[in-house]
């Protein structure tokens, strides 16, 4: 990664000086912000979240947390995290989906509410959202690391010359998070201008 350093991009400054509004979607931010997905893509039905403790293992059932498609496909909410390039440990994240095995899925529920996912891991899972702005991200094959402290696990997708993966192993210039709030509805560039 290099090492350009963002202090002296004004819109950086901007960025985490004092809260901004989004002229985009009217909500007011401060900092980097990342972008979720409700759902997996392959969940069929709207996104109307059940309670975690509702689970069920055999039909369909999506919560904030877990996702489970015809009793047979397992989801789990997670993170993509890309780092940017001269931002210091500041990060672009994604708020998406992966899948599990049943057996590590059910592992990963009897453990989330303690938040002691230590020694757990890492397991495989193929990555269930499409992200726009690049091309299909859908089942990129990925690692799934878990938090402890019920934090979300982090996905790490496969070394492969997808622009996702790379992205994810070189980071992002900041023009970059600026083109990918945009592609995704948040057009935050002109009020970073104010």
């Amino acid at each position: 990664m290099s090492d350009h350093d963002l202090s002296s991009d004004p819109r950086w400054r901007r960025l985490w000086e004092r809260p901004w509004r989004c002229n985009s979607c009217g909500d007011e931010h401060h900092g980097i912000f990342d972008l979720a997905w409700g759902k997996p893509a392959q969940f069929p039905g709207p996104e109307e979240l059940a309670p975690n403790s509702a689970l069920d293992l055999d039909g369909d059932f999506l919560s904030e947390d877990f996702c489970v498609l015809e009793g047979e496909h397992f989801f789990v909410r997670a993170v993509l995290e890309l780092p940017i390039i001269g931002g210091g440990d500041e990060q672009f994240g994604y708020g998406v989906w992966t899948t599990l095995s049943r057996e590590n899925f059910q592992h990963y529920v009897a453990a989330f509410d303690s938040g002691e996912q230590d020694g757990m891991g890492p397991w495989f899972g193929w990555f269930s959202n499409r992200l726009h702005g690049y091309p299909d991200t859908l089942n990129l094959k990925c690692t799934v690391h878990l938090n402890s402290g019920r934090q979300r696990p982090q996905i790490e997708l496969a070394p492969t010359e997808h622009p996702l993966a790379v992205e994810q192993r070189l980071g992002v210039t900041f023009d970059r998070v600026l083109e990918l709030y945009a592609i995704n509805g948040h057009d935050i560039r002109r009020s970073l201008t104010d």
